[in-house]
């Protein structure tokens, strides 16, 4: 199959290009018009599939549900928004409802499904500060504890790609020194640290900052804490909600451009009621509401506990809104998180060898068409 248009993106530029995908990966790139197509998209954008390292469900779906059929679904609605690639995220809750959980996860990667694919597990919490708990359940909150953590991950048959941790609740950094060296991603966040510890965290092996801004104690001129951190701390990734409710347009394009072009991620931390009414819902055991701005609250309270945004809404309002570069904008959906999960090898590039991953837009960011491993999966 070739496909063409005369805006392919190609590391930060677009150019006019044309794009074969052989066998679930993009075989070759030519130059544009030079051999009959498939399908020509004209001006509208071809870009990597789009990364999600952050959401706990949608569609009705909730990670912790550890339901098959759910989490099957939600990965296929994922594809509607141009999101290719996901981790699901599970929210802090007893060990009886987290192992399930990742089992159903793992059980799935193993046996095979349609949709979105799972390129690990994120597992936020339970290993977090009461202090910062957000919309997680404060009952079910413990301290870090590695070999707790062995467990989850044999449960999860070695899934478990990030984990957010506060960093101050962990004794010695044993968990973080511990997790880092295996293969996972230690992300500070739910956290009360200074930012002295989110410094000393980094050096024991931690990588990045959970959903900055929210879940941590504010900037401060005197005490920069997390915030300052993570804006300061150049080669750690910060994650960043940009649905305009969770963090304001101004403090988005000041994060994003302290730490460049290359260590910020897009996250929507999207829940069961993304792609639903608003309305009453549930997250970690937790009553919840969707108000009108699409944001989820702990119910009867101003407290944010997740998103509803479309991802690719999310990319427009960080372009046209946060008025973030545009190349900044796609590497922090596409090659950031790739590079952040170890997998910048085969996703977040159009280039020959990669995964046939790929998303149109239009000039309105809405998705034309999604191509996952060289197939096109929505018209």
């Amino acid at each position: 199959m070739i496909i063409q248009s005369k805006k392919v993106w190609v590391s930060g530029v677009f150019i006019e290009a044309q794009i074969e995908l052989k066998e679930g990966k993009i075989n070759h790139v030519y130059p544009y018009g030079c051999h009959v197509v498939d399908h020509d998209y004209g001006t509208d954008w071809i870009i990597p599939g789009m990364i999600d390292v952050h959401c706990h469900g949608g569609l009705g779906f909730d990670t912790n549900d550890a339901n098959r059929e759910g989490l099957v679904k939600w990965a296929k609605g994922l594809l509607k928004e141009g999101i290719t690639s996901f981790c699901p995220t599970t929210v802090t809750q007893s060990v009886e409802v987290l192992v399930p959980a990742l089992e159903n996860i793992a059980n799935a990667v193993s046996e095979g499904y349609e949709g979105a694919e799972i390129i690990g597990i994120h597992f936020e919490g339970p290993y977090l500060n009461t202090k910062n708990k957000g919309a997680q359940p404060e009952e079910f909150i413990v301290k870090p504890n590695v070999e707790q953590l062995k467990m989850y991950q044999e449960k999860a048959n070695g899934l478990i790609k990030i984990i957010t941790v506060a960093c101050e609740e962990d004794e010695n950094f044993e968990l973080t020194r511990y997790a880092s060296q295996h293969g996972i991603n230690v992300s500070i966040g739910h956290s009360a640290s200074t930012y002295d510890e989110a410094c000393l965290a980094v050096a024991n092996g931690a990588t990045g900052m959970t959903h900055v801004y929210n879940g941590m104690n504010g900037l401060h001129h005197r005490e920069p804490s997390l915030v300052g951190a993570a804006m300061n701390l150049k080669d750690t990734y910060s994650e960043i909600i940009c649905d305009g409710n969770h963090v304001v347009w101004p403090a988005i394009h000041a994060l994003v451009m302290s730490k460049g072009r290359d260590n910020c991620i897009m996250i929507d931390d999207a829940l069961c009621a993304k792609g639903c009414a608003p309305g009453s819902y549930e997250l970690g055991g937790n009553a919840i509401e969707i108000r009108e701005n699409g944001s989820a609250y702990l119910a009867g309270t101003n407290t944010l506990a997740g998103g509803t945004l479309l991802f690719n809404k999310g990319l427009q309002n960080l372009i046209e809104k946060a008025l973030v570069p545009i190349d900044y904008a796609i590497n922090m959906v596409t090659l950031n998180p790739a590079r952040y999960l170890n997998v910048d090898h085969r996703k977040g590039r159009i280039a020959s060898g990669f995964d046939g991953d790929l998303v149109v837009l239009d000039k309105n960011f809405d998705v034309v068409d999604v191509y996952a491993h060289g197939q096109c999966v929505r018209n």
